[in-house]
C-alpha cells in the first residue's frame, strides 16, 4: 500500500487543518482535556507535511484552543468565558453594546459564510436550528443551540478571527441571558425565542442560496430586532 502523497505547502493547507480542528472543538467532538491526534497521524490523514501541521497547531495555540505539553502531546483547552471579552455587569447598556458590536461583526460573517459555506456546514446549521426549536417547544434551555448556530456561521467564513471573537463572547452574546426581569419588562422569553426562529431561518436560507447581501441583511434584521425586543 502506498502512502498518501504529500501536498505541497500552500497558505491554505494550514488554514484547512485549523478550520477542521476548530470545528471539532466548537461542536464538542474534541472535548476540553482531550488529546489531539499526533503530528504523524495528521500528516498521514491530511496528506500534508509536518511543517504544515506544526503551523496549524501553532495557530490553534495562539487562538487559545489548545496547548502543547512537551513530550506528551497537544490538548484541547477549556474555553473560559471569563477570559477575553467579558461583561462585568449584566446591564441593559452593556448588552446593547455587545449587540452593536455583533451587528458589525456578524453581518459581515453571514455575508462571508454565504459565499464560503460547505454542504456539511449547512447541515450543521440546520441541526442547530432544529435543536433550538425543539428546546423551545419542550421549555428547555435553548441558549446553547442559539449560540452554536452563530458559532457555525462564524466558522463557515473560513476566517478563524470571527470564530475567536464569538467564542470569547460566549453566552454573553445572547441578550436574554444577560437582562434580568426588571430590565426586560414585559418581554416573554418564549415569545422572543419563537420570533428569533423566523429570523434564524431567513439567515439560513440566504446562506444556503449563497446570497451574501441577503445574508447580511437578514443578520442585521435579527440583531436589530433583538435590541427592540429586549427594549434596550
Amino acid at each position: 500500500m502506498h502512502d498518501q502523497p504529500i501536498r505541497k505547502r500552500t497558505p491554505g493547507l494550514a488554514h484547512d487543518i485549523v478550520a477542521e480542528l476548530t470545528r471539532q472543538i466548537l461542536l464538542g467532538q474534541l472535548a476540553p482535556g482531550e488529546k489531539l491526534p499526533s503530528e504523524s497521524v495528521i500528516v498521514r490523514e491530511q496528506g500534508v507535511s509536518r511543517t504544515v501541521v506544526r503551523e496549524a497547531i501553532s495557530r490553534l495555540q495562539a487562538s487559545g484552543f489548545v496547548e502543547t505539553r512537551h513530550g506528551i502531546g497537544t490538548f484541547v483547552l477549556e474555553r473560559d468565558e471569563r477570559q477575553g471579552i467579558h461583561l462585568s455587569s449584566a446591564t441593559a447598556a452593556s448588552v446593547r453594546g455587545i449587540l452593536e458590536l455583533r451587528m458589525g461583526l456578524e453581518t459581515q460573517a453571514a455575508a462571508l459564510a454565504a459565499g464560503r459555506r460547505t454542504e456539511e456546514q449547512l447541515l450543521q446549521m440546520r441541526q442547530a436550528l432544529d435543536d433550538y426549536q425543539n428546546a423551545l417547544a419542550n421549555n428547555d434551555g435553548s441558549v446553547e443551540h442559539d449560540l452554536r448556530f452563530h458559532k457555525l456561521i462564524a466558522q463557515a467564513t473560513g476566517n478563524t478571527y470571527f470564530t475567536d471573537i464569538i467564542c470569547q463572547l460566549g453566552r454573553t452574546a445572547i441578550p436574554r441571558t444577560r437582562i434580568n426581569a426588571d430590565e426586560r419588562g414585559d418581554a416573554d422569553l418564549m415569545q422572543l425565542g419563537q420570533m428569533a426562529v423566523l429570523e434564524h431561518e431567513a439567515i439560513l436560507r440566504a446562506i444556503r442560496r449563497q446570497d451574501p447581501d441577503a445574508a447580511r441583511a437578514a443578520m442585521l434584521l435579527h440583531l436589530s430586532n433583538s435590541l427592540e425586543r429586549m427594549a434596550l
